[in-house]
């Protein structure tokens, strides 16, 4: 088996890392700042990946990660991802959420009721905060019970979520005071 493979790359939020094997995309890095930080995070999480060029499938995923973060309707369903080593539970909702298109979201507990757990929405909410494939599994998509923006594990926290769901039109862009 050979070293898992990543690169950096920008996007309207940030510089974003994504990072493969031989099976599919095996982590998404969200913005940290700057591109240097960016790559520490993502070699942190897999000190074994090596940069290197993207094969073309892996290729198509960054195009399509970068459109979506452009404002345009991109379906990323197809990008296949390794799920080795993800409980099953998560893989679960992690799937469920790749259905859920731009522009739209659902709160935990939807998810956690359509998929047969009421009263799950907690758990729901424990397989966002570990979600290795962000923006593929739009984990912001989500949100907490009466719609609040809930939490957000990536640099910027939720003001970042709302940033994502703003570009893809799920909330109305907020004026502020400056």
């Amino acid at each position: 088996m050979t070293a898992p493979g990543y690169v950096v790359f920008g996007t309207a939020i940030g510089d974003c890392g994504i990072a493969w094997n031989e099976r599919g995309v095996i982590a998404i890095q969200l913005p940290e700042g700057s591109e240097e930080k960016t790559r520490t995070r993502l070699t942190a999480r897999l000190p074994d990946a090596v940069e290197s060029p993207p094969p073309a499938e892996v290729q198509r995923a960054i195009e399509g990660v970068v459109s979506l973060m452009n404002g345009e309707r991109t379906d990323l369903t197809g990008i296949e991802l390794d799920y080795e080593g993800v409980p099953e539970f998560h893989h679960r909702v992690y799937e469920f959420i790749r259905s859920i298109p731009a522009g739209k979201t659902l709160t935990y507990g939807d998810i956690a009721n359509i998929l047969g757990m009421p009263g799950g929405a907690q758990a729901v909410g424990q397989a966002m905060g570990r979600n290795p494939f962000p923006i593929i599994v739009p984990c912001h998509r989500v949100l907490a019970a009466g719609g609040k923006d809930g939490g957000f594990s990536a640099r910027g926290g939720v003001a970042t979520k709302r940033r994502m769901l703003v570009i893809e039109g799920a909330l109305a862009d907020e004026p502020t005071l400056f």
